[in-house]
């Protein structure tokens, strides 16, 4: 094969793959656009999950409160978090319960 005949080859392959590139490029930018024009549908979640989910998040397990009302297990743990400087968020409380009356 000759040079030129090569040459012809390579110029060849090359249009054939830059014209393979176009038309995939053309079908998504097609694509893209038929999906713009498409109506979003809205996804409505109750406000209840929405909240679960929040605290879900933030929530390190459960904790058993034992003749200690709510306010004064959020008292203790605030306290334990501010006197050791650990944030609220990284302690893990099992269980606060009254000693002595």
């Amino acid at each position: 094969m000759a040079f030129s005949e090569s040459l012809l080859v390579a110029l060849f392959c090359w249009a054939v793959v830059f014209s393979v590139l176009i038309i995939l490029f053309t079908i998504i930018r097609t694509f893209s656009f038929a999906l713009k024009l498409l109506p979003k549908k809205a996804v409505e979640v109750p406000a209840a999950e929405v909240a679960a989910v929040e605290e879900e998040e933030y929530s390190s397990g459960t904790l058993k409160l034992k003749d200690v009302d709510e306010q004064t297990a959020a008292m203790i743990m605030a306290i334990v978090s501010d006197e050791s400087g650990i944030p609220l968020s990284e302690l893990i409380f099992k269980s606060i319960k009254q000693i002595a009356a």
